[in-house]
């Protein structure tokens, strides 16, 4: 721990430096390979898979079972509708929940009592229910909303925030690349997107846009104090507050990681929660995500953005005529008293 603790400080310090800003084209890399994954992952694999919410469809839940075969649901619901493709899962401990596309009045009438045979329990243990596909898509119009809204609104208070809309441009670009890797995620493995996972999705960009203010909150600390006598250039202010945060952010993303984690765990494997799994399933890995993309793509990307107006390069110029005269002193007076 004291070990752990030095390590934090000495980065705080300067004394000891990860160079994350100067190699930013091999974080840009490792980006864009994440991305080209997560879009073409999906696809290739047949798509992504949206919830009975977003698509339409008949839902039945059978409670109080003494069974859990999935089997028998599926072989239930072919013997009524041989056509239908049903999607089964658990619900906790005793209940079976399938999904089918829309059925008729009669189908639906027909699969209450199938299932109600097969798992051995009167038929008001077995609820139906149904999603228009009109109410899918106005849950879908409304989630991209949501989204676009969000986005604008933080791109703004950013810009305001930090009187530059660079610091807002390179903090939406790392929000969309956190929503794009976490959506392709859900897309490769396969994993129904439903509105909880929305939820989970507008969550994760919350909480990535707080850990970039915080870092970006040092970066304007650290180049406001950089004066015309300063060693440090503009990417090495930004480098440095990377340094000073870095800490902090892997502490902060552990801390958030494990109970969600724990809720990921208990809702896929012991509830059988849909619900808390794909809002926690979210949640981990936009954590994950959302920290990698403050440190290696909001902070170098910043940096690039703002290494070409003059008064960034004048005053980089000088940083580095400053540096040179101060190590040629330095190595005069070594020489001397050698």
């Amino acid at each position: 721990m004291a070990s752990f603790a030095k390590f934090g400080n000495d980065l705080y310090t300067g004394e000891r430096s990860f160079n994350i800003v100067g190699r930013r084209k091999l974080w840009y890399l490792i980006a864009a390979a994440m991305i080209l994954i997560a879009v073409v992952g999906p696809f290739a694999r047949g798509g992504f898979v949206f919830g009975i919410e977003f698509t339409g469809g008949s839902e039945f839940v059978v409670s109080n079972v003494a069974s859990q075969d999935q089997n028998l649901a599926t072989e239930a619901v072919g013997s009524v509708v041989p056509a239908a493709v049903p999607k089964v899962s658990t619900v906790g401990t005793d209940g079976i929940r399938v999904q089918t596309d829309q059925l008729t009045s009669d189908e639906t009438r027909a699969v209450r009592g199938s299932l109600a045979t097969a798992y051995s329990v009167p038929e008001t243990e077995v609820t139906a229910s149904f999603i228009g596909p009109t109410w899918g898509k106005d849950i879908t119009g409304q989630a991209l909303r949501a989204l676009v809204v969000f986005l604008v609104l933080a791109a703004a208070v950013m810009a305001i925030y930090f009187r530059t809309w660079k610091m807002s441009a390179a903090a939406m670009v790392a929000l969309l690349h956190d929503l794009i890797i976490t959506a392709g995620i859900y897309g490769i493995t396969g994993f129904e997107i439903t509105p909880a996972a929305v939820i989970g999705f507008l969550t994760i960009l919350g909480y990535s846009l707080y850990d970039t203010v915080v870092v970006f909150d040092k970066i304007r600390e650290n180049t406001s104090e950089d004066g015309p006598g300063s060693r440090r250039t503009f990417a090495d202010s930004v480098n440095l507050a990377v340094n000073q945060t870095l800490v902090r952010s892997i502490n902060t993303s552990v801390v958030a990681a494990l109970p969600v984690a724990s809720i990921l765990f208990i809702g896929a494997f012991v509830l059988g929660a849909g619900t808390l799994r794909d809002i926690s399933l979210a949640l981990l890995i936009g954590i994950l995500v959302g920290t990698y993309s403050t440190i290696f793509i909001a902070a170098p990307l910043y940096a690039q953005l703002r290494s070409g107006e003059p008064a960034i390069r004048k005053r980089d110029k000088k940083a580095l005529a400053t540096k040179a005269n101060a190590q040629s002193s330095d190595a005069d007076v070594e020489s001397v008293t050698a």
